[in-house]
């Protein structure tokens, strides 16, 4: 018995001490639980959604060439999911619901596990609708093997935005397209301010192209954050230490601008690749994106590290060391109506469609020749207008080196002989004075630091955006390709409807899109064409691409790409995976709005995602999300309603008034195209009219009488340019009509509409009165809305029916 007991013992410290091959690659086991919880970020206390208790989730920490094993548990009552954003994992724990890895349902714990083949800051979030905005993210840091830099500490930055309405709100007052979250930014343009600016021209020009104005942001936040806070003090970093901080823009729709307090930054990373350092104050950061500098904490005074919301609608702040503060250069708004002007100069075709009327017969290359500006096309000033931004070169310097990014170090096969050129002094990374910062994109002119003017301010072409490119990040070491690898050419137009909004590729929504070819051992070579006024930061899943630029075969190597307004950039990915993978805008409202693709190498599925169909994930982006107005006046009510999805939509209107006059309405509508609509209903109206006097009672008047009609309608609806609303129908009386409407904001936060409507009978069905060939009715209305806050407004109006008066509106 002694015996038998002594070899358990020995046998059970044995699997005790014996470790499996796997863990001795340095396994790291995290555990994270996501809950839903009560928290306040900006002065309210809702319902949000923590990792660990916490928003932003944990930092977690791996070493290159080590294994990482992530049991992610749900305790909400909805479903969840994790993607690692950056990370080269196997398809299957890229962490995208129902496309590559089964969502995390309420109760269940997933385990993601995976070898790490990088190094570098990256982060974390979830990809279930609208989770992210809610607080499900966090950061990674993987250690590299060998460290090529000297610094003494290191601080993660995570940069985000907060909101106290819930996400799916948020996603519905973007869809029925007004104009409150501007004025709540204090980033309108009203019509009286355009005017005063001598802007008129440039607001027609708008217009005409079915523009309100130049977009920079859609939402309006309560809070910019760092670390989860508004302001951040580390008073631990003492003077003289080098820190690494790891800058991560974890923003649900908001870009930054990063501005350091002191000397010049050192940026010596982007995405987790390390770069060339640089020397580069003034960063715009894009969503998804990261970057890491090194700065020295002064000999006296605190580090003011700041993060500007691209439309200067907030900042978040983080400060390093103690003492007085070494602020941060405060940057200006951009001036939007200057923007505006500057962009009507060029004489461009904007307004590219997002719904195109075919979207299985799209032509791309005809798409960008017919929108946009042309390359060789001058503008009103006589100046060329051409799309380069510093990445659209044909590719430059192919001289290859063979890239492998699938294996276990993902710059295998990369050239690590010959050692990089400094980047050229006329690149973005000048060295900063001081103070001395360039305004904006909108302030032409203006001197960077040495007294060079800022790098492609022409505004007679689109050097407008020149402070977007990438130019100023070149790779440590050469990413070409081999010449031997064959390329295959996609182009993906990127559209948009602001009105509506839709989000597409080459006018194509993601539930309506075919999957994107890619093929293992070719090069993908994708170029970016937008069409709209937003920057979109691209994101493909699992892989990192080459971002072409000036530096050639040293162009930088990415996983998520920012596309300015109006201007084109070229990755290029080689094929290296299997499975299916996402490729998005990561501006989280433009992908559940459509902007997304399946790429597929077109390998069979992974049978544990057998029961998770793909198109659950597709037709999440077309989602039916649905809005009314209720309206309470003196001399009448009225409410509309209106459910809608990217192609569909359903309406019911109701108008009352006091003087029992009434008109309702409810209608199917049809989008053969963005701004183009079939419908058919059914219209009942209500009318009071006086008889005529009998003839024995000459000279008094006849009694009044109600009159109801109930018609099916059929007809169009159309967005003409300039904005207006037009309705051409006829009704099962053969009775035809057209109307045509309009509202226009004259004011901050004051709001002029009309209505006119004409509509002619010629007796083809009914009989008309004392045998007249042709009978017309003409309503009319106008009146004026003050916007009191998001769901609240005053209104004034006179109608032909109902006459005049004034009341409350209540948006819902």
């Amino acid at each position: 018995m002694r015996v038998y007991s002594l070899f358990l013992f020995s046998l059970l410290l044995l699997l005790l001490t014996v470790r499996p091959a796997r863990a001795q690659m340095d396994t790291a086991v995290y555990h994270l639980t996501i809950r839903q919880e009560q928290v306040s970020k900006a002065g309210k206390t809702m319902q949000g959604m923590t990792v660990n208790g916490g928003i932003p989730g944990p930092t977690i920490r791996f070493k290159e060439g080590g294994y990482a094993v992530i049991y992610v548990k749900n305790e909400m009552n909805v479903e969840t999911s994790v993607h690692w954003h950056g990370l080269l994992v196997p398809n299957f724990y890229d962490g995208v619901p129902y496309l590559n890895t089964p969502p995390i349902r309420p109760g269940q714990e997933l385990k993601y596990e995976f070898p790490l083949k990088q190094a570098g800051t990256y982060w974390y979030h979830s990809h279930t609708l609208l989770q992210e905005q809610s607080g499900v993210y966090g950061s990674i840091v993987i250690e590299p093997k060998h460290e090529r830099l000297t610094y003494d500490k290191e601080l993660v930055l995570v940069l985000s935005d907060w909101t106290n309405q819930q996400p799916k709100n948020v996603l519905r007052y973007l869809k029925r397209g007004t104009e409150w979250y501007n004025i709540a930014k204090g980033t309108a343009t009203p019509l009286n301010r355009v005017i005063a600016r001598g802007a008129f021209g440039a607001q027609l020009n708008f217009w005409k192209q079915r523009m309100e104005g130049f977009g920079i942001a859609d939402v309006y936040y309560n809070a910019f954050l760092v670390n989860g806070q508004p302001v951040q003090e580390y008073p631990d970093f003492k003077p003289g230490e080098r820190v690494r901080l790891r800058i991560i823009n974890g923003g649900t729709s908001t870009q930054f601008w990063l501005t350091f307090g002191g000397e010049d930054p050192l940026l010596v990373a982007a995405d987790g690749q390390d770069v060339v350092p640089v020397k580069h104050n003034k960063t715009f950061i894009a969503i998804a994106e990261t970057y890491d500098f090194l700065v020295t904490i002064p000999a006296s005074g605190k580090l003011e590290f700041r993060a500007m919301a691209q439309d200067g609608s907030g900042t978040a702040s983080a400060f390093l060391g103690t003492g007085p503060v070494l602020a941060a250069p405060v940057l200006p708004r951009p001036d939007k109506i200057a923007l505006m002007q500057q962009m009507a100069k060029m004489d461009m075709r904007m307004g590219a469609p997002a719904l195109k009327f075919r979207p299985h017969h799209v032509d791309p290359e005809q798409m960008k020749a017919n929108w946009g500006m042309q390359m060789g096309k001058k503008g009103k000033d006589g100046k060329m207008g051409g799309m380069n931004m510093g990445t659209d070169k044909p590719m430059a310097g192919k001289e290859m080196g063979g890239m492998n990014m699938g294996g276990n170090d993902q710059k295998a096969g990369m050239r690590m002989n010959d050692q990089p050129a400094p980047p050229k002094p006329a690149m973005a990374g000048m060295p900063m004075d001081g103070m001395k910062m360039p305004a904006d994109t909108a302030h032409a002119g203006m001197k960077m630091g040495a007294d060079k003017p800022m790098a492609g301010m022409a505004m007679g072409g689109m050097n407008m955006f020149a402070e977007y490119n990438y130019d100023y990040l070149r790779s440590v070491q050469k990413t070409a390709y081999a010449d031997t690898v064959p390329v295959r050419e996609i182009l993906l137009n990127l559209t948009g409807n602001m009105k509506r909004y839709i989000w597409s590729m080459n006018g194509v929504p993601l539930s309506s899109a075919d999957e994107i070819p890619i093929r293992g051992n070719q090069i993908t070579r994708i170029t970016y064409n937008n069409l709209t006024m937003m920057h979109h930061p691209m994101h493909l899943h699992g892989h990192f691409f080459r971002v072409i630029n000036e530096n050639g075969d040293y162009s930088p190597l990415k996983h998520t790409v920012n596309v300015p307004p109006m201007k084109q950039v070229t990755i290029e990915v080689l094929g290296n995976e299997s499975g299916d993978w996402f490729l998005h805008c990561h501006v989280l409202y433009h992908l559940m709005s459509g902007m997304g693709r399946v790429v597929s190498y077109n390998t069979p599925r992974d049978p544990r995602m057998q029961g998770y169909p793909k198109s659950t994930l597709v037709h999440e982006t077309n989602r039916y999300y649905t809005w009314g107005l209720l309206g309470v006046a003196s001399h009448m009510g009225n409410l509309n309603l209106v459910s809608s999805n990217i192609r569909n939509q359903f309406n019911l209107s109701v108008e009352n008034g006091w003087n029992r006059n009434m008109e309702s309405e409810a209608t199917y509508e049809r989008y053969l195209y963005d701004y183009f609509r079939v419908f058919g209903g059914v219209n009942v109206e209500n009318a009071r009219q006086q008889q005529p006097a009998p003839l024995t009672e000459p000279g008094a008047g006849g009694r009044m009488v109600s009159k109801t009609t109930t018609t099916a309608v059929v007809g169009v609806r159309f967005l003409t340019p300039y904005l207006f609303s037009l309705d051409a129908r006829i009704d099962n009386q053969l009775r035809p009509r057209l109307s045509l409407g309009r509202a226009i904001m004259v004011m901050p936060r004051l709001l002029v509409s009309g209505y006119y409507e004409y509509q002619a009978d010629f007796g083809w069905v009914n009989k008309l009165d004392n045998n007249r060939r042709f009978a017309k009715e003409v309503v009319w209305r106008s009146g004026a809305e003050y916007l009191l806050s998001r769901n609240f407004s005053l209104m004034g109006s006179y109608d032909s029916r109902f006459g005049g008066g004034g009341g409350l509106n209540l948006r819902f």
